[in-house]
């Protein structure tokens, strides 16, 4: 990926795999409303992965992940909290990337007022907190990036990425498509010490 001036990704950026656009877009600039950060934390799902909600095909709750490249997928777990995913590969295909942690470096005080004056490292770190920040819910499933008031901008600096395990599933633990910005403080969990080194 070129680094140099930040410019709006298109839609072939998210024409590509999930794993290769979540370790792209670590370093990216998310923006929905004027409010975000820097992504620091990703993780893919592709159709024939078990883990992703796309792997027994298409249904109500999954329409949105077999959109086009740019869909926005926001789905709800446990109940409680939304979660923000960007729909990758070919329309059909059923690929996502979740956006997992931001460092949070626009719209602060915005963001602190919906997350009750939580500490700036915690504003974004984790798919909840993360769309209780941004103010994301199910009203933007579907739509495309720019319809839902959203914007991901190229990265400005080289970043290492990291790619360790998921976590959070019970199925394809193995694969090592949760990509995270190295030394990053702002992740939804510490990478083990091992991979940090």
């Amino acid at each position: 990926m070129n680094v140099g001036r930040a410019r709006e990704l298109d839609r072939a950026f998210f024409d590509r795999a999930p794993e290769l656009v979540a370790a792209d877009i670590i370093g990216c600039t998310l923006l929905v409303e004027g409010c975000g950060g820097v992504v620091v934390e990703s993780e893919a799902y592709g159709q024939r992965d078990p883990a992703s909600h796309s792997f027994r095909g298409q249904t109500p709750r999954c329409k949105s992940m077999f959109g086009p490249p740019g869909t926005v997928y926001v789905y709800r777990t446990y109940g409680l909290h939304w979660c923000l995913n960007l729909v990758t590969e070919a329309e059909g295909v059923g690929a996502a990337v979740l956006i997992r942690a931001l460092r949070p470096t626009h719209g602060l005080s915005a963001m602190r007022g919906r997350r009750a004056g939580m500490d700036d490292r915690l504003l974004c770190s984790g798919p909840g907190r993360l769309t209780q920040a941004l103010a994301v819910s199910g009203s933007i499933d579907g739509l495309d990036l720019g319809v839902a008031g959203m914007t991901v901008t190229s990265r400005e600096r080289d970043v290492d990425v990291i790619a360790v395990p998921r976590i959070g599933i019970s199925q394809a633990t193995d694969l090592p498509w949760r990509m995270v910005a190295r030394g990053s403080r702002f992740l939804s969990r510490p990478i083990p010490r091992s991979m940090a080194a």
